[in-house]
């Protein structure tokens, strides 16, 4: 385990005085991260920037109220009075923490083997330079490229007053690069990233040239895209980065606070069919090097593998401490915060649908008329009842069970919990996103994956560019 930031003692005291008015639980979240960026644009440095913390926030529980409190200095007199402050919320006789004991997280969740904080500036302008000389060189259609580095590091050590008082070292890096493509009438994006929680050897030539590549195709794709279809149609949505349905369309609904408080399309439906028998959706955070990996939540729980919904019934919601204790429900180690100015709350780590049986040529030869979706950009959902409305950034016509046309301006609407139910086929070939991304949650952003197999939703409506819209315009 990596060495504590504030020791087992100093802790214990804090939780002590955060319970001196009572309460249900405390705990003390302590942080120190590190993180660097670099832009590369046009060929030339556009910015580069680096940024360390340092901070401690303290909670009180006390039924459903919480009392929040957080510094950035590690004295104990001031520690103390952000203990005092939270402990604020609660009033009553001093309530005793637990003898703090000092455990281990599952190892073997990052693949950080050689650390991005011995990468010096110069070679870090390299791995970008070389991706946006690559970019340019590939199509003389691409205008403009954009390439950026970023990596983090962040310790926390983390003193619960039920005993926990654990630490964990946690890298993240993030590789990408953005073109733009034109022919004179029309100017189109593409982009594409790579990372995860790993270091510098994840960033080997042949995954920069992948991705270098692929947000150029994209790009110079779309010059040739006619508008899309539109209307209800079936729909066969790609392996990997199509899981953004899957995250926003089913996973926040399925966290807990949302069912606790009712305000899910979910809440009140635990052991009931919510999605078709071919349906299985998981929260994991034990992929190894995985953007959603983490050996231990922001609340010392260990992550593990959290099964919500199994052949189609609803069997589990994401828990963190607060929901877990007052619904009576086993922690399941996704109480995940963006820093230590943030409360908990529970959020997803790496939500996908599981794989299936079914060939992925086949269930492509099984339409007669869809969209096939290989990309899918941002959207807006709503969670109370599940309505979504997602951006296709690469989508194709499937035409007499082939793949022909790629098309732009489509959007996917429909309903998550319905769209579930009408997931026919899933294929063998499941995966999950090369990076992800950053998951949004009431102000606090985290970060997370998402995957899916090829998938054959029945129906979605399809809503297509209006006569003489242009995409990206």
């Amino acid at each position: 385990m990596p060495a504590p930031i504030l020791d087992a003692a100093t802790c214990q005291r804090l939780l002590s005085a955060a319970l001196e008015r009572g309460g249900d639980f405390a705990d003390v979240f302590v942080e120190r991260s590190s993180s660097r960026s670099l832009v590369f644009e046009e060929r030339k440095v556009k910015s580069a920037s680096e940024h360390r913390g340092l901070g401690v926030g303290i909670r009180v529980v006390t039924g459903e109220r919480t009392g929040y409190a957080y510094c950035e200095e590690l004295d104990e007199k001031t520690l103390l009075a952000t203990a005092r402050r939270a402990a604020a919320i609660a009033s009553g006789a001093p309530t005793t923490p637990v003898q703090l004991t000092e455990r281990v997280g599952p190892a073997g969740r990052y693949g950080r083997q050689w650390p991005m904080a011995e990468v010096g500036v110069d070679e870090r302008i390299g791995l970008v330079r070389r991706a946006c000389d690559r970019a340019y060189a590939k199509d003389p259609r691409i205008s403009w490229v954009s390439v950026s580095l970023g990596d983090q590091e962040q310790q926390v050590t983390i003193a619960a007053s039920d005993g926990t008082f654990v630490s964990d070292h946690r890298p993240l890096l993030r590789f990408t690069v953005s073109a733009f493509a034109g022919d004179g009438a029309r100017r189109e994006h593409g982009s594409d990233n790579v990372g995860g929680r790993a270091g510098r050897e994840r960033l080997d030539e042949a995954a920069l040239d992948r991705t270098t590549d692929e947000a150029v195709r994209r790009a110079v794709l779309l010059l040739t895209a006619e508008e899309s279809p539109a209307g209800e149609m079936p729909v066969v949505l790609g392996p990997g980065g199509c899981g953004v349905l899957i995250h926003e369309a089913v996973g926040h609904g399925l966290e807990a606070d949302f069912n606790r408080k009712g305000v899910s399309c979910f809440s009140g439906r635990m052991g009931e069919m919510v999605a078709s028998p071919l349906v299985s959706v998981i929260d994991d955070g034990t992929i190894p090097g995985d953007r959603g990996a983490l050996a231990l939540d922001d609340e010392g729980v260990p992550a593990g593998r959290t099964v919500l919904i199994e052949r189609g019934k609803l069997v589990g919601y994401m828990q963190d401490r607060l929901s877990a204790r007052l619904t009576g429900a086993a922690l399941t180690g996704n109480g995940r915060r963006e820093s230590y100015a943030h409360v908990p709350m529970p959020r997803m780590r790496c939500t996908y649908l599981a794989g299936g049986d079914d060939d992925p040529a086949d269930i492509i030869r099984s339409v007669k008329r869809g969209l096939y979706v290989a990309a899918i950009g941002g959207g807006s959902v709503d969670i109370t009842k599940g309505d979504f409305n997602f951006t296709v950034t690469e989508g194709y016509r499937i035409e007499d069970g082939r793949i022909t046309a790629p098309v732009r301006g489509a959007t996917l609407i429909g309903n998550g919990p319905e769209a579930m139910r009408r997931v026919e086929r899933t294929g063998r070939d499941w995966a999950v996103s090369a990076d992800g991304g950053t998951c949004g949650k009431d102000g606090q952003g985290v970060p997370a994956n998402l995957g899916m197999p090829t998938t054959l939703i029945s129906a979605l409506v399809v809503g297509g560019l209006k006569t003489g819209e242009r995409a990206n315009a």
